[in-house]
């Protein structure tokens, strides 16, 4: 029996090939998008993820709270709030603090002979590297010397080194000018692959007391970056962190801070809760095309009833179950909604890899996406099939051989 339900379902199916490929098509472009569309979100969230992973270990960010203004919130980060001394005390009152780095940070126009680009300018220490686990390609990093001594030098990011001074130069020893003022550099860093306005790889370092003199002008900090001693005790750093900072600014309310603080998982899972909405939203609106594809099949199967009623009467005249013309139907339905979705996950593969070589956009098509595409295609043929195929078995044979 069900070798004749194969057999009987694709001499049905090739005999008019042309409507059975129109009908697949929904289904072909429903599940493509749906694959495509799936596979940039997951791809964008695994690269914001790595992105931030690669920015530090075991990072805890402390942050300036928002300044206030007619009773405006200028927004998180615009505040004055973080000192020198407040960096001084979390490295030597956290004891789950490793390592501590300060950041003075704003964007500068930077010239170099004829060259020029406006990128980050960060003012900090030789912790720096620990913290954000920066790498040293040319030269060398800031040291306690230079830092003490508020040095005019400057270590530039590989993008801002190749803007500067040409893709692979080696520019130590040269001098740039930032904002006006005259820095040797020192070093360039590694690449990292970053991308984005806020790419590491762009930004250029100069001693932390060097910014503060030359060119912020005060002595407040723009955030703190920690190191916890380990993964383990990021938690407890964090809120160690935070009860030093609510007692050096005399603030006994903690809803009240005027600082903000958050790590590294914090970042992630915000991320990722940002990106994965924006894949739901991707494979929902793609997702319509497969409802409009179940939709067209369903009208075919109905066609195929209709131009076949002689037949059904016939058959069930001789004596074949109501089940298995149920079951013919049914299986022509599923039959092209499969064949639909294993095509659809093969053009969509192929649409991601398009997308990822000539688009610059991260893709991944994951197993679970393509299984849960195998799935959607035949719970459409099951449901959009069951309808016609219900109709069909229940014809009577005498109306549906008088049927012209």
């Amino acid at each position: 029996m069900f070798i004749d339900l194969i057999k009987e379902t694709l001499w049905s199916l090739t005999g008019n090939k042309v409507r059975s490929s129109l009908t697949m098509l929904g289904i072909v472009i429903g599940i493509a998008s749906v694959i495509a569309m799936v596979a940039i979100g997951q791809g964008a969230q695994n690269s914001i993820a790595k992105s931030i992973e690669s920015i530090g270990s075991n990072l805890i960010i402390v942050m300036p709270g928002a300044a206030r203004g007619g009773g405006i919130s200028q927004g998180r980060g615009s505040a004055e709030t973080l000192t020198m001394e407040d960096v001084d005390a979390i490295s030597t009152q956290v004891p789950d603090a490793a390592a501590v780095a300060p950041e003075v940070s704003r964007r500068y126009q930077i010239t170099a002979g004829a060259n020029n680009t406006n990128t980050q300018v960060v003012g900090t220490l030789p912790a720096y590297t620990d913290v954000r686990n920066i790498q040293i390609d040319l030269g060398s990093f800031l040291n306690a010397q230079q830092v003490q001594a508020s040095s005019k030098v400057v270590v530039l990011g590989a993008t801002a080194r190749d803007d500067l001074f040409g893709a692979d130069a080696n520019p130590v020893g040269q001098s740039v000018r930032i904002n006006g003022i005259s820095f040797t550099v020192i070093g360039v860093t590694v690449l990292k692959g970053g991308s984005g306005f806020n790419n590491p790889d762009d930004y250029v370092y100069i001693p932390i007391t060097t910014d503060q003199h030359y060119l912020a002008g005060s002595n407040y900090v723009s955030d703190i970056s920690i190191a916890a001693t380990s993964s383990d005790t990021i938690a407890a750093a964090q809120q160690e962190v935070t009860n030093l900072l609510l007692s050096r600014h005399k603030i006994s309310d903690p809803t009240a801070a005027d600082f903000n603080i958050m790590n590294q998982a914090d970042i992630i899972s915000t991320a990722s809760s940002v990106t994965s909405t924006f894949t739901t939203l991707l494979a929902s609106i793609a997702g319509i095309s497969l409802l409009v594809g179940g939709i067209g099949i369903m009208n075919m199967m109905l066609t195929t009833v209709t131009e076949r009623t002689r037949e059904i009467g016939l058959r069930k005249a001789v004596g074949v179950r109501k089940l298995y013309i149920n079951l013919q139907f049914l299986a022509e339905a599923v039959v092209l909604t499969f064949v639909g979705g294993f095509i659809g996950i093969i053009l969509g593969w192929i649409a991601s890899m398009v997308a990822s070589r000539f688009l610059n956009l991260t893709t991944e098509v994951s197993l679970s996406a393509v299984l849960l595409a195998f799935g959607v295609s035949a719970g459409i043929g099951i449901i959009f099939g069951f309808y016609p195929a219900r109709r069909a078995a229940s014809l009577s044979p005498i109306e549906a051989l008088r049927y012209e």
